[in-house]
């Protein structure tokens, strides 16, 4: 007869330890708390923003594709009006129309000149030199967006009237005002461009190489920016040929201002100029996404190498 001893001698601790299966690991289940959305509430949402961007262009083109009125509850529909506009017995009619499309584009230009030559060497300055006035700057540049159009008005017009004095009162001196007020959108591109790349090491990097300040600031720092510059050019377009209220007040001809004045005339010319503006747009955020995601090299920059 064995004895309890004996059977304990006999079990080896060791081999049932190994023997004995380890338990499973438990899976506790919580709640899905990501950012991301699931990919059919993604759809969703596009579809619904899809739908209320895209019902009112339709019926903007069906209207301006309207041709005299219903006959038998038939409406008849052409390029008449689309044609109406290059017909030269029309160019009296749409010449301030025209002529309101010139200043605007030249305003343009001028603002954006003053973006890139103003605020971007400044934004880079302060993120090199003086990164505590950050802050600061950014509170200066996103002030306008906080105070109405119709106050800055206000403002601007006993200015203008110096600056009259000076420039004479053309439509192009408009773009001293509006590019105060496409600061806070000028602004936010670069600012998210520059927090994302290390501007700092880069240029500590170019210099320590042997690269003077121009050549880190042209062929470092800039091609690194290139979609937050891009990004700010085409933002700042956008807004110029959207602004009314400045140059109603200040009695300059803009496509706004034209637009309205046609509308009085032939509202059917107005709606086809407000859908150009809209395809003008959505072309220019097409390019902002298609421009900034290629490589100085000329391929597209993907996902997984970004």
């Amino acid at each position: 007869m064995i004895s309890s001893n004996a059977t304990a001698e006999l079990i080896d601790p060791a081999a049932v330890a190994t023997t004995t299966p380890a338990p499973a690991p438990l899976k506790i289940s919580r709640a899905r708390f990501a950012a991301e959305p699931t990919r059919a509430t993604r759809s969703i949402i596009l579809i619904v923003v899809g739908v209320v961007f895209i019902v009112p262009i339709l019926a903007m083109v069906e209207f301006s594709l309207r041709v005299g009125q219903p006959v038998n509850n038939v409406q008849a529909y052409g390029f008449a009006h689309y044609l109406a506009i290059f017909d030269p017995a029309n160019n009296q009619a749409y010449a301030n129309l025209f002529q309101g499309i010139v200043n605007s584009l030249g305003i343009c230009a001028i603002t954006v000149a003053i973006v890139l030559v103003l605020l971007l060497p400044t934004m880079i300055f302060v993120e090199l030199a003086f990164p505590k006035l950050r802050r600061v700057l950014e509170f200066v540049c996103i002030i306008p967006v906080t105070i109405p159009s119709i106050v800055l008005v206000v403002g601007f017009v006993p200015v203008y009237s110096v600056v009259a004095q000076i420039f004479g009162s053309y439509p192009w001196t408009m773009a001293f005002a509006v590019g105060i007020i496409v600061l806070p959108y000028a602004y936010r591109p670069i600012a998210a461009n520059l927090a994302a790349v290390e501007v700092v090491v880069l240029s500590e990097a170019g210099r320590s190489l042997g690269a003077s300040w121009a050549s880190v600031l042209l062929r470092v720092i800039l091609p690194n920016l290139r979609r937050g510059i891009l990004a700010s050019c085409f933002i700042t377009i956008a807004v110029v040929l959207g602004e009314y209220t400045i140059a109603s007040f200040l009695s300059q001809n803009t496509f706004q201002t034209a637009l309205l004045l046609v509308q009085h005339t032939d509202p059917y010319v107005a709606v086809i100029f407000a859908v150009f503006a809209l395809v003008f747009a959505f072309v220019l955020l097409l390019l902002i996404g298609r421009l900034g995601s290629l490589r100085p090299g000329g391929t597209r920059l993907s996902r997984r190498s970004a």
